[in-house]
């Protein structure tokens, strides 16, 4: 199985960028989509089916604004929409996607461009932490994907020394991703194959940084620990230009 995580910056505006010509020859079983942008009504589903994909949508209240979707080949057994927590699922943060042997969630951390921000993002985490604790006593093989808006390590960011009290690399945000790992034993799949630095998945649309390789590791493919050794490959996908992200992948073997 291949599974993708994709944070598009807005779903049309990536559809305009030939989004589904490289959709329908990267052919992931499975792709996880972050900022979608729009209401359900504004996606163009039928495109998505055209190519085979089965898709499901959560998008946020607020219009043009955060959303998360999956799109598989694979029909789902069953789909969830959102956390369960209103403050969240008004923001259409999280997703999942349960198939026969695993489920795939989609999610979006919030950034924090301000103090208040922060203290929801931090929220956020801690919430998503003790919800996928939870989850994992029903189902324990899962894949998390998504764009967590936090670089884990000093060699996941271009400039540990300078970013440092910058959010996305603040001390609480690393450490929480550190506990999130190992109080769930989940597995960062690309750093499970890949342990060189300058390897981003993000890059500031300003003064030319994608072409320098000024970015951050935001993105990721968490696998839990009874899928640990079904991973074959994961790597990230830099020459994909849709976005200020690109796309990260992760191959099983099931």
């Amino acid at each position: 199985m291949r599974i993708i995580s994709y944070n598009v910056n807005g779903i049309r505006s990536a559809f305009t960028k030939d989004f589904l010509g490289w959709l329908n020859v990267a052919g992931p079983d499975v792709i996880c989509i972050q900022e979608s942008k729009a209401g359900n009504d504004q996606i163009d589903i039928d495109s998505f089916e055209k190519l085979g994909y089965h898709s499901y949508w959560h998008s946020a209240v607020k219009k043009g604004y955060s959303g998360v979707g999956i799109a598989s080949k694979i029909e789902p057994k069953h789909v969830e929409y959102g956390c369960g927590i209103e403050s969240y699922d008004n923001e259409g943060r999280v997703i999942r996607a349960d198939f026969e042997g695993l489920s795939v969630i989609s999610v979006y951390v919030p950034s924090a461009s301000n103090i208040d921000r922060l203290g929801f993002k931090m929220q956020f985490c801690q919430d998503f932490l003790d919800y996928i604790q939870q989850l994992r006593k029903t189902i324990p093989n899962l894949v998390i994907c998504g764009d967590f808006n936090i670089c884990h390590q000093a060699i996941d960011i271009h400039n540990p020394v300078g970013l440092a009290n910058v959010s996305g690399f603040l001390p609480m945000e690393r450490e929480w991703m550190t506990s999130f790992i190992t109080d769930n034993k989940l597995t960062d799949s690309f750093r499970y194959f890949n342990d060189q630095p300058d390897q981003y998945s993000w890059w500031s649309y300003r003064a030319g940084s994608r072409a320098r390789n000024k970015g951050w590791r935001l993105d990721y493919n968490f696998v839990s620990e009874p899928l640990r050794d079904k991973m074959t490959r994961a790597v990230i996908l830099p020459e994909v230009k849709h976005s200020d992200h690109c796309p990260v992948l992760v191959e099983l073997d099931l």
